[in-house]
């Protein structure tokens, strides 16, 4: 039987949500194994004098647990 456990993150880019994202499973990959999935559950974005300057994603990543 498998199990699966859902952790969730905060990440952000000066780039893009796209972007953002790709650090979020950067940044978990470093300390889990098996990654399964992302799931992004909000975006947003900070301003500053009228244009983005940052993107954030808050994200549930889906990862097999291992007996």
């Amino acid at each position: 039987m498998s199990v699966v456990k859902v952790i969730e993150v905060i990440a952000s880019s000066e780039t893009s949500f796209d972007d953002a994202v790709k650090n979020a499973v950067a940044e978990v990959a470093k300390t889990i194994k098996n990654i399964d999935s992302v799931y992004v559950k909000d975006f947003k974005c900070h301003v500053q004098d009228q244009k983005i300057i940052s993107y954030g994603v808050i994200c549930k990543i889906s990862f097999r647990v291992e007996s």
